[in-house]
């Protein structure tokens, strides 16, 4: 006879068992939490702006063996469990909470390219594990990012089988490694490597040259002569020519994180493509060629000037002193045009006065005289 409290029991007991089960599963399967602590580092150079998860696998940060009962060896099977709320995102927040923000200094963005944990059985009921960290750290830059070193470390242990909260400590101590090692590597980088660069300063030197040799340097003390008219005299309707030209050495060093362009500025003239018609050497024509060698001077100023009254940025500063001289060169060449169609080449007495009298206003705003 079917009796209804044996059966209601036979219910009550499967629902337990049932239940048992879904507890067990459960608690194997629950989240690992990462404990608040703050790190041992305050950084000095740095802050973390931003995290990204490049991992190929984001599903699980570990792969466990699960308690068994008796004492016996665990499983050889593994079961996948996170961090809870998600592996960047508790990486994220543990970071967030436990690491000083400073954000006047420099923003960098930690890219997460692996995190994971994997154990094997050992004898009895151990089990050992291995935690591989690797974490990519790049400078934000100009909305870009530049990379500047990686990580890469990985930690061994031996453990119970059971709760996967044992491990988190550590998974917790293998996030910090990552972030010491790279304070360590900023702190000694920062003031000398020119990605860490905050500024950039430009110094300028006329360059000059001694002995003396094909080549004149200029300098208001060293005016040209007619010694210095070296080429071979072509066929010509001009009684002189020179050809003096602009240019520049650049040097970089980096000094408490501010990159230093020195840049040797070059006006100069060759003696052997100077050259003058026999008959032809007056302290008036001299004064024309001598004029020649002037405006390529004032062009080189307006070259300095120009960089002077700009702000340089960090990761093009080149680009923009090569269109500064570059500007340079057509307005020196503009203006050596200018000046030989107007004095129709030292010719005309008036308007070579005039243009006298205009270089030497601008050799004059040049020295701020």
């Amino acid at each position: 006879m079917f009796n209804r409290k044996s059966a209601n029991r036979i219910v009550l007991t499967c629902c337990i068992l049932v239940l048992s089960g879904f507890q067990l599963i459960s608690k194997q399967n629950n989240d690992i939490v990462l404990h608040d602590e703050q790190l041992s580092i305050i950084p000095k150079e740095f802050y973390i702006a931003n995290m990204i998860d490049e991992r190929d696998d984001r599903a699980a940060v570990a792969w466990l063996l699960p308690a068994s009962p008796n004492g016996k060896s665990p499983s050889a099977k593994t079961y996948p469990i996170d961090l809870h709320g998600g592996g960047l995102a508790a990486i994220r927040h543990f970071i967030d909470r436990n690491l000083p923000h400073n954000a006047a200094l420099r923003p960098i963005t930690v890219s997460l390219k692996k995190f994971m944990a994997t154990e094997t059985a050992s004898a009895g009921s151990s089990v050992e594990g291995q935690v591989v960290v690797s974490l990519s750290f790049s400078l934000v830059q100009d909305d870009e990012l530049k990379h500047l070193i990686d990580y890469n470390g990985a930690a061994k242990y031996t453990r119970t089988a059971g709760p996967p909260q044992e491990i988190e400590p550590t998974l917790r101590h293998m996030i910090e490694n990552g972030i010491k090692y790279f304070d360590r590597w900023m702190n000694n980088q920062a003031a000398t490597d020119i990605a860490l660069a905050k500024s950039v300063k430009v110094t300028f030197t006329d360059h000059n040259e001694k002995p003396e040799g094909d080549t004149i340097y200029y300098s208001a003390n060293r005016p040209v002569t007619w010694d210095d008219f070296k080429g071979k005299t072509p066929q010509s309707r001009y009684a002189a020519e020179v050809y003096p030209t602009i240019g520049y050495e650049e040097h970089v060093e980096v000094n408490n994180a501010v990159i230093i362009v020195a840049l040797d500025i070059k006006v100069c003239l060759p003696k052997s493509a100077c050259w003058v018609l026999a008959g032809s050497q007056s302290d008036y024509t001299l004064n024309h060629e001598q004029r020649h060698f002037d405006i390529a001077k004032i062009a080189a100023e307006h070259f300095k000037q120009r960089i002077k009254s700009e702000k340089l940025p960090l990761t093009n500063y080149d680009g923009y002193i090569n269109v500064d001289y570059l500007d340079a060169y057509r307005e020196m060449d503009t203006l050596q045009k200018q000046y030989d169609n107007e004095t129709a080449h030292g010719t005309d007495r008036v308007a070579q006065e005039r243009w006298n009298k205009k270089i030497d206003k601008g050799l004059r705003l040049k020295t701020g005289d």
